[in-house]
């Protein structure tokens, strides 16, 4: 049953639906959502055209011959590695309007994962993040098909040039993009109820989703892919790596055999290649799983590390089945997810609730809601360091798998797997190189400006420590600072002198945003 409208938003609450919905709070964006309703803000966020990666120019594979030795200095860095759209992710995430889409696609690009550490191509990767931000509210099932056919995802998990089996060359189809389509990017492991929880059998044990027998079917459906060819060229068989449009099919190199899927479903022999794929992907699409296993995933993206499993379940039956009858609709789905009474609300009690900021939400929600600008150079470093370099993860299963335990308790905390002693102290660390004055623009840079925080409006503030405090609780704790912090940081701030505001703005923020309150988003 839908939700009634939620007829008033109040200041707490709208924090809390940017701190999930966008890269973090502003006062123009507080004021956006309490002009209207919750339902009223998202609506429009879904309806904004993506601010994405165009512009770059389309290279050879090979560094060697797109950068000679002739080329100037920073060929390399500008068009054979992430270097520019990792820049680009932190400008979109301070300045895009569509704040909802960016935030979404990073999510999702944390689940259909592939890495620079495989694919440094720079358009190449800009073209992959491009296709999670245009189908980031379609359905999961057109998103699917266009992960599957990504000659970068083709590169990433040896879907290209996967040929049929030819056994006097003791050829086999490759069987890494079948198996991680179906244990990461859609079922999981094992059997799921809709709320998310494992399906037992008679004696307790879960119930696995799919066998080697599985694997090795859709891997024979997958075959005979190859990359684009270059403009001009006609598609044949084993094509070099070019990452200009989707992956080319050649009919003579799939495997035309019965190939047995999920849920003892067996694809006919001889039907052909078209039609193995897209039934294939029906298969993965239409599997029960796809709901309970994707949404929670959003969930923890988005709101918190532990839903309920209630919470699984609402989002569960919206995927099966939107309003109008559509499933795996993500932009109901997304709608769903921030709608819920487990997201919304001013104050949120429980002790399992909340998700740690990781690195690239902290840096970007720090820098909106102090008030700043930044060609992404230094975002990006320190990003790096921390951790996570965007669109750079170490391996297929992410920067962080989501059931990474939390410590100590009984609980996940996915991005906790990022949080080292170094990691933790390079964030007080950050903060403090920021506070205390811009970051030089690096000349080889177009356009560069380097970082910049805007403390004006916080030197205003901070001749009275309670309307500083009550700026810094709004932004950034959404009126929930404990009273401990708030005193502490109030008589720390009775030992600068009044006329030195800057020192006072820059100490509070500090104070405020170095503190374990503040790195755990609730």
């Amino acid at each position: 049953m839908p939700l009634p409208p939620i007829s008033a938003v109040s200041t707490a609450d709208a924090v809390r639906l940017l701190e999930q919905a966008s890269f973090g709070p502003t006062l123009t964006s507080i004021a956006e959502v309490q002009a209207g309703t919750v339902e009223s803000w998202i609506d429009r966020q879904l309806s904004l055209p993506a601010t994405g990666y165009a512009g770059y120019p389309v290279m050879e594979a090979t560094q060697s011959i797109g950068c000679p030795t002739t080329a100037i200095a920073t060929c390399s860095r500008d068009n054979y590695s992430l270097f520019p759209i990792q820049t680009r992710f932190f400008r979109n995430a301070l300045a895009g309007p569509d704040q909802l889409r960016q935030r979404v696609a990073f999510a999702l690009s944390q689940i259909f994962v592939t890495s620079g550490n495989e694919v440094a191509v720079t358009y190449a990767m800009a073209g992959y993040q491009q296709m999670l931000l245009d189908n980031a509210f379609g359905t999961y099932r057109q998103l699917l098909e266009k992960v599957t056919v990504s000659p970068v995802m083709g590169r990433y998990l040896d879907m290209a040039n996967n040929e049929r089996p030819n056994p006097a060359a003791g050829v086999e189809p490759n069987e890494n993009y079948a198996r991680e389509v179906l244990q990461l990017f859609s079922l999981g492991v094992y059997e799921l109820n809709a709320d998310g929880s494992p399906q037992r059998d008679g004696q307790g044990r879960a119930i696995a989703s799919y066998d080697q027998d599985t694997v090795e079917g859709f891997a024979h459906a997958f075959t005979g892919w190859t990359y684009p060819p270059k403009a001009g060229r006609p598609v044949r068989w084993n094509n070099p790596r070019h990452f200009d449009g989707p992956m080319a099919a050649v009919a003579e190199a799939h495997d035309n055999g019965a190939k047995r899927l999920l849920s003892g479903v067996v694809l006919p022999a001889n039907q052909g290649q078209d039609q193995d794929i897209r039934q294939a992907l029906d298969n993965i699409a239409n599997h029960p799983n796809v709901g309970p296993f994707i949404g929670k995933q959003l969930i923890q993206h988005l709101v918190t590390s532990n839903p309920s499993p209630a919470y699984v379940a609402r989002i569960s039956a919206v995927f099966d089945r939107d309003g109008n009858g559509v499933r795996g609709n993500l932009g109901s789905v997304v709608r769903a997810i921030l709608l819920d009474p487990e997201a919304r609300g001013d104050l949120k009690t429980a002790p399992d609730y909340g998700k740690l900021r990781e690195p690239g939400l902290f840096l970007a929600n720090l820098m909106r809601g102090i008030g700043g600008s930044s060609d992404g150079v230094y975002l990006r470093a320190r990003s790096t360091v921390m951790g996570q370099p965007i669109y750079q993860a170490p391996s297929v299963f992410n920067f962080y798998p989501p059931n990474y335990p939390l410590q100590g308790t009984l609980l996940v905390g996915p991005s906790f797997g990022l949080n080292t002693a170094g990691s933790a102290l390079e964030r007080i660390n950050l903060l403090a190189r920021l506070l205390t004055g811009p970051v030089t623009a690096d000349s080889t840079v177009p356009g560069a400006i380097g970082t910049q925080l805007d403390l004006v409006v916080w030197q205003v503030l901070a001749g009275d420590p309670a309307a500083l405090l009550d700026r810094i609780d709004l932004l950034f704790f959404h009126n929930t600072m404990s009273f401990a912090s708030r005193i502490t940081i109030q008589t720390t701030l009775s030992t600068i002198p009044v006329s030195d505001t800057a020192s006072r703005a820059r100490t509070a923020l500090y104070l405020a945003l170095s503190s374990a309150q503040y790195q755990v988003a609730q």
